[in-house]
């Protein structure tokens, strides 16, 4: 893909993303009530707690979260799970030597950066899969490919034993490098809600996917928001 036909594709991206669509329409003008909900995904057990509906106890249900983790963003930073407290993030696995496929979906993280911009609980972040050649230097060259660097997507590399453990049981995704440069990795988005639980996977190379992508981002950022202000009793 030329630089300008990459360009055109971002720049209709961007403007898809950026027309507010229907369904949050029906989130911020039409009521509380007219969503379904996100579904929370991953393995689940019934709490000893329980609250009521219409009079009936009902046992509260202890949802998939993901663990702590330790990995640099690509300044040097640090960064862990409580990065992210108070925040909707959007995560997906690559790695800079990836043939057109990361670039490809990593373009359609980059519109939905932009169109995020200034919202201050959403971030971006993109795990690297082949730490051992992905250091923070080799990352901060890359994230320079889509403009200058923002605090709001960072790229991330650690060691292999605690990327491809947070992908695979935390992230509920599989990581596995097979070769000296072949990888196998998924090429999901996924959302993580404020609670650290898992909401949605999406295919960071499907347009549709990514427009249904930032719809929910929107729905989620309401749930959020709503549970904020209900009362703690």
């Amino acid at each position: 893909m030329n630089r300008s036909s990459l360009i055109k594709k971002i720049a209709i991206l961007v403007l898809i993303l950026a027309v507010p669509g229907f369904l949050y329409y029906l989130l911020t003008v039409k009521g509380k009530n007219r969503y379904h909900p996100l579904p929370k995904f991953g393995p689940r057990s019934l709490a000893k707690t329980s609250h009521k509906v219409k009079g009936k106890n009902i046992p509260d249900t202890i949802y998939h979260t993901l663990s702590d983790f330790q990995l640099r963003d690509q300044e040097g930073n640090p960064v862990s799970l409580k990065t992210f407290d108070h925040r909707i993030f959007v995560a997906n696995f690559f790695y800079t030597h990836c043939p057109g496929v990361c670039n490809d979906m990593n373009s359609n993280v980059d519109s939905l950066v932009k169109n995020y911009g200034k919202n201050k609980m959403v971030y971006f972040v993109s795990i690297t899969v082949d730490p051992e050649r992905d250091s923070t230097k080799a990352l901060n060259t890359y994230a320079k490919r889509f403009g200058p660097l923002t605090p709001k997507w960072m790229f991330l590399t650690g060691d292999t034993a605690t990327i491809y453990h947070l992908a695979r049981q935390g992230f509920l995704v599989n990581a596995l490098k097979i070769g000296k440069d072949d990888f196998i990795y998924s090429d999901k988005l996924i959302l993580i809600d404020e609670h650290k639980r898992i909401r949605g996977y999406y295919s960071g190379a499907s347009l549709a996917d990514v427009v249904r992508l930032n719809d929910e981002i929107k729905v989620l950022i309401s749930e959020e928001l709503r549970a904020r202000e209900q009362p703690l009793y």
